[in-house]
Protein backbone atom coordinates (compact mmCIF):
# COMPACT_ATOMS: atom_id res chain seq x y z
CA UNK A 1 0.00 0.00 0.00
CA UNK A 2 1.56 3.64 -0.68
CA UNK A 3 1.35 5.94 1.98
CA UNK A 4 -0.56 9.64 2.16
CA UNK A 5 2.91 11.10 2.04
CA UNK A 6 3.67 11.10 -1.50
CA UNK A 7 7.46 11.26 -2.40
CA UNK A 8 8.65 11.78 -5.96
CA UNK A 9 12.46 11.65 -6.50
CA UNK A 10 14.12 12.71 -9.82
CA UNK A 11 17.22 11.85 -11.73
CA UNK A 12 18.82 13.76 -13.73
CA UNK A 13 22.13 13.26 -15.11
CA UNK A 14 24.05 14.11 -18.47
CA UNK A 15 26.35 11.24 -19.84
CA UNK A 16 27.57 10.22 -22.87
CA UNK A 17 26.99 6.34 -22.48
CA UNK A 18 26.31 4.73 -19.73
CA UNK A 19 27.65 1.40 -18.07
CA UNK A 20 26.72 -1.13 -15.56
CA UNK A 21 29.16 1.05 -13.03
CA UNK A 22 27.53 3.96 -13.84
CA UNK A 23 24.00 2.70 -13.07
CA UNK A 24 25.18 1.37 -10.02
CA UNK A 25 26.04 4.88 -8.88
CA UNK A 26 22.99 6.06 -10.12
CA UNK A 27 20.96 3.64 -7.99
CA UNK A 28 23.10 3.90 -5.15
CA UNK A 29 22.80 7.81 -5.23
CA UNK A 30 18.89 7.14 -5.35
CA UNK A 31 18.67 5.07 -2.49
CA UNK A 32 21.20 7.48 -0.54
CA UNK A 33 18.34 9.83 -0.71
CA UNK A 34 15.95 7.90 1.00
CA UNK A 35 14.00 5.50 -1.38
CA UNK A 36 14.31 2.26 0.19
CA UNK A 37 12.83 -0.11 -2.58
CA UNK A 38 12.11 -0.08 -6.68
CA UNK A 39 9.52 -2.52 -7.05
CA UNK A 40 8.75 -2.32 -10.99
CA UNK A 41 11.51 -0.69 -13.85
CA UNK A 42 10.46 -0.44 -17.67
CA UNK A 43 13.12 0.20 -20.12
CA UNK A 44 14.15 -0.28 -23.42
CA UNK A 45 17.39 -2.41 -23.09
CA UNK A 46 19.61 0.62 -22.01
CA UNK A 47 23.10 -1.43 -21.31
CA UNK A 48 23.81 -1.76 -17.63
CA UNK A 49 20.71 -0.68 -16.83
CA UNK A 50 19.30 -3.99 -15.43
CA UNK A 51 22.13 -5.56 -13.69
CA UNK A 52 22.68 -1.40 -12.37
CA UNK A 53 19.22 -1.36 -10.75
CA UNK A 54 19.66 -5.09 -9.48
CA UNK A 55 22.51 -5.03 -7.44
CA UNK A 56 21.06 -1.77 -5.42
CA UNK A 57 17.30 -2.68 -5.28
CA UNK A 58 17.91 -7.13 -5.75
CA UNK A 59 13.91 -7.23 -5.86
CA UNK A 60 13.30 -5.05 -8.61
CA UNK A 61 11.15 -6.10 -11.44
CA UNK A 62 12.73 -5.30 -15.04
CA UNK A 63 10.25 -5.44 -17.66
CA UNK A 64 12.02 -4.81 -21.25
CA UNK A 65 9.64 -2.52 -23.52
CA UNK A 66 7.99 -4.60 -26.33
CA UNK A 67 8.23 -1.98 -28.61
CA UNK A 68 11.51 -1.90 -28.40
CA UNK A 69 12.34 -5.62 -28.72
CA UNK A 70 10.25 -5.20 -32.20
CA UNK A 71 12.11 -2.97 -33.67
CA UNK A 72 15.46 -4.95 -32.51
CA UNK A 73 14.05 -7.71 -33.91
CA UNK A 74 13.00 -6.83 -36.86
CA UNK A 75 15.75 -5.15 -38.49
CA UNK A 76 16.85 -8.98 -39.58
CA UNK A 77 13.71 -9.31 -41.43
CA UNK A 78 12.97 -8.45 -45.07
CA UNK A 79 10.78 -5.97 -45.05
CA UNK A 80 8.11 -7.99 -47.09
CA UNK A 81 7.63 -9.58 -44.04
CA UNK A 82 7.45 -7.19 -41.26
CA UNK A 83 3.43 -7.33 -41.37
CA UNK A 84 3.51 -10.74 -40.70
CA UNK A 85 6.52 -11.56 -38.29
CA UNK A 86 4.88 -8.43 -36.12
CA UNK A 87 1.41 -10.33 -36.36
CA UNK A 88 3.07 -13.28 -34.98
CA UNK A 89 4.74 -11.66 -32.18
CA UNK A 90 1.59 -9.94 -31.20
CA UNK A 91 0.18 -13.10 -30.83
CA UNK A 92 2.68 -14.02 -27.74
CA UNK A 93 2.52 -10.90 -26.41
CA UNK A 94 -0.88 -10.00 -26.78
CA UNK A 95 -2.12 -13.40 -25.69
CA UNK A 96 -4.90 -13.36 -23.15
CA UNK A 97 -3.23 -15.94 -20.45
CA UNK A 98 0.27 -17.66 -20.42
CA UNK A 99 -0.30 -20.36 -21.56
CA UNK A 100 -1.85 -19.27 -24.77
CA UNK A 101 1.27 -17.01 -25.02
CA UNK A 102 3.62 -19.93 -24.70
CA UNK A 103 1.70 -21.44 -27.61
CA UNK A 104 1.96 -18.59 -29.97
CA UNK A 105 5.34 -18.53 -28.97
CA UNK A 106 6.41 -22.15 -29.90
CA UNK A 107 4.35 -21.50 -33.18
CA UNK A 108 6.65 -18.06 -33.93
CA UNK A 109 9.39 -19.65 -33.55
CA UNK A 110 8.99 -22.72 -35.69
CA UNK A 111 7.30 -20.21 -38.48
CA UNK A 112 9.90 -18.00 -38.59
CA UNK A 113 13.02 -20.23 -38.50
CA UNK A 114 14.26 -18.47 -41.61
CA UNK A 115 15.59 -15.58 -39.78
CA UNK A 116 17.55 -17.21 -36.64
CA UNK A 117 18.52 -13.60 -35.15
CA UNK A 118 15.52 -11.87 -34.87
CA UNK A 119 13.94 -14.74 -33.20
CA UNK A 120 16.73 -15.13 -31.03
CA UNK A 121 16.16 -11.78 -29.74
CA UNK A 122 12.92 -12.63 -28.52
CA UNK A 123 14.25 -16.16 -26.99
CA UNK A 124 17.12 -14.31 -25.31
CA UNK A 125 13.86 -11.92 -23.66
CA UNK A 126 11.05 -13.98 -23.71
CA UNK A 127 11.30 -14.06 -19.68
CA UNK A 128 10.29 -10.46 -20.12
CA UNK A 129 7.19 -11.47 -22.17
CA UNK A 130 5.76 -14.00 -19.67
CA UNK A 131 6.26 -11.85 -16.46
CA UNK A 132 3.63 -9.49 -17.94
CA UNK A 133 1.15 -12.57 -17.58
CA UNK A 134 1.53 -12.19 -13.74
CA UNK A 135 -0.77 -8.98 -13.88
CA UNK A 136 -4.29 -8.60 -15.65
CA UNK A 137 -4.64 -7.32 -19.16
CA UNK A 138 -4.93 -3.81 -18.41
CA UNK A 139 -1.57 -3.41 -16.24
CA UNK A 140 -0.29 -5.44 -19.00
CA UNK A 141 -1.38 -2.83 -21.63
CA UNK A 142 0.49 -0.12 -19.22
CA UNK A 143 3.31 -1.97 -18.98
CA UNK A 144 4.88 -3.72 -21.72
CA UNK A 145 5.66 -0.19 -23.50
CA UNK A 146 8.18 2.35 -22.70
CA UNK A 147 5.86 4.91 -24.34
CA UNK A 148 5.05 6.78 -21.71
CA UNK A 149 8.92 7.94 -20.82
CA UNK A 150 9.32 8.22 -24.48
CA UNK A 151 6.46 10.85 -24.64
CA UNK A 152 8.63 12.70 -21.70
CA UNK A 153 11.75 12.65 -23.40
CA UNK A 154 10.44 13.84 -26.53
CA UNK A 155 8.67 16.64 -24.61
CA UNK A 156 12.05 17.34 -22.87
CA UNK A 157 13.59 17.23 -26.66
CA UNK A 158 10.95 19.45 -27.86
CA UNK A 159 12.47 22.33 -25.25
CA UNK A 160 15.77 21.65 -25.51
CA UNK A 161 16.34 21.76 -29.31
CA UNK A 162 16.50 25.35 -29.60
CA UNK A 163 19.71 26.83 -28.32
CA UNK A 164 22.90 26.61 -26.45
CA UNK A 165 22.67 26.22 -22.39
CA UNK A 166 25.68 27.77 -19.76
CA UNK A 167 25.88 25.40 -17.62
CA UNK A 168 23.89 22.02 -16.64
CA UNK A 169 22.02 23.78 -13.96
CA UNK A 170 20.20 25.93 -16.77
CA UNK A 171 19.26 23.11 -18.43
CA UNK A 172 18.05 20.85 -15.13
CA UNK A 173 15.91 23.98 -13.97
CA UNK A 174 14.41 23.83 -17.86
CA UNK A 175 13.86 20.39 -17.48
CA UNK A 176 12.47 20.39 -14.08
CA UNK A 177 10.21 23.23 -15.58
CA UNK A 178 8.89 20.67 -18.28
CA UNK A 179 8.29 18.20 -15.68
CA UNK A 180 5.75 20.66 -13.80
CA UNK A 181 4.09 21.36 -16.85
CA UNK A 182 3.37 17.69 -17.64
CA UNK A 183 2.53 17.06 -14.03
CA UNK A 184 -0.49 19.46 -14.66
CA UNK A 185 -1.56 17.39 -17.49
Amino acid sequence: MISTEEKRYWAYGISESKSKNQWIQIFDEIKSRGVEDIFFLSMDGVSGLEQGAKSIFPKVIVQLCIVHLIRNSIKYVSTKDYKKFTQGLKKAYGATNLKAANVAFEVFCKEWDKYPVAVDVWKHNYAHVEQLYDYGSAVRKIVYTTNAIEEINSSFRKVTKKGAFPNETVLFKLLYMRVSELEKK
